[in-house]
């Protein structure tokens, strides 16, 4: 990762992606940690968030990003689920590259949206959707491969075998682990959902730069990991499934923070 030229940064201004990116964690990973950051909101997050959302919880209204990409008014949401980068970037080339982003991605847009959400003033409905997206994206990025690479646009093209099923790295990382655990969205949160205050309070405090950064260099062990081709199946699940769980259990612990900021005042 350290070796990289610098002439890839040249890359980052290529924010273009083909409509084939998966929905990161699937329907079941995305409410996990919607379950988690709910577990985590302070009384005042609590409130503020009950009065824009009513009796929708953040599990529920996790998945509504993936479910509009149904209805083409929608179009434009696309790029804020992903933030991909050329492979090889070493610490300092990936924060040249987020240092100078405005681009479309997840990103730009989660930026946006915590300064839209603190806006007393922001219209009911807008809050409703920025809500929704938020609790979603900020999941997406915690899934390695929404930081992956431009190239084999985030792992899409890295065609694998999961339990003889034809697969690529990028679903397998978003559905296919995690549904191979056979728990339910409340199940599963109750497994993982264990954390320090000390571990909480320094994941909350970590900047979105360094989720993204963290996601990136899982994902680079992750291109490592494997070879096109490869079948994969429990020995994979049990060499990954604790890093699976860390990324889900930070992902839930970091949205709480993210929310408990917003709505602070």
């Amino acid at each position: 990762m350290k070796i990289t030229a610098l002439k890839k940064l040249g890359f980052f201004a290529v924010f273009i992606y083909l409509p084939i990116q998966s929905m990161a964690w699937g329907q079941l990973g995305h409410r996990i940690v919607g379950q988690i950051a709910e577990s985590h909101l302070n009384p005042k997050a609590k409130t503020a968030i009950k009065a824009i959302m009513g009796n929708e919880s953040l599990a529920m209204c996790a998945n509504w990003a993936d479910f509009v990409k149904s209805d083409k008014a929608y179009d434009y949401l696309y790029n804020w689920h992903f933030i991909n980068f050329p492979g090889g970037l070493n610490q300092s080339e990936l924060m040249t590259i987020l240092k100078a982003d405005t681009a479309v991605d997840a990103y730009t847009k989660i930026n946006f949206m915590v300064k839209e959400l603190k806006n007393k003033n922001l219209a009911k409905d807008k809050k409703v959707m920025y809500m929704r997206l938020l609790v979603h994206i900020v999941g997406d990025i915690h899934q390695p491969m929404h930081t992956g690479h431009l190239e084999d646009k985030g792992g899409n093209d890295v065609k694998l075998s999961w339990f003889g099923k034809s697969s690529n790295l990028h679903s397998i990382w978003d559905s296919e682990l995690i549904e191979s655990q056979q728990l339910s969205y409340t199940e599963y949160t109750q497994a993982i959902n264990f954390c320090t205050a000390k571990q909480k309070s320094a994941l909350q405090n970590d900047p979105l730069t360094q989720w993204i950064s963290e996601s990136y260099q899982i994902a680079q062990k992750l291109y490592a990991g494997v070879s096109p081709g490869d079948k994969l199946g429990y020995r994979y699940n049990y060499d990954n499934i604790d890093l699976l769980n860390q990324q889900l259990l930070k992902g839930g612990i970091r949205l709480a923070g993210l929310l408990n900021q917003i709505f602070a005042s």
